[in-house]
């Protein structure tokens, strides 16, 4: 995903919900707060594909087509 559709999901409350989850889930299991930074690179990494697979089907599949013809253009 581009840098320009992670901020657009990062505007989404139910996003940020889900990041703040994941630090405190983390965190526990490491011991220490592990940070924000880190818990949204991890979510992004991890996570957003599938949650916009499910929760934004249709802007899911729109990323999909574009990054398809990005490759096909190359």
């Amino acid at each position: 995903m581009k840098i320009s559709d992670l901020k657009e999901l990062l505007k989404d409350k139910r996003v940020t919900e889900e990041i703040n989850k994941h630090l405190w889930i983390e965190s526990q299991k490491a011991g220490y707060s592990i940070g924000t930074e880190r818990a949204t690179d991890e979510w992004f990494r991890l996570y957003a594909e599938g949650w916009m697979k499910y929760h934004m089907p249709e802007k899911f599949r729109q990323l999909q087509a574009q990054k398809a013809k990005e490759k096909n253009s190359r």
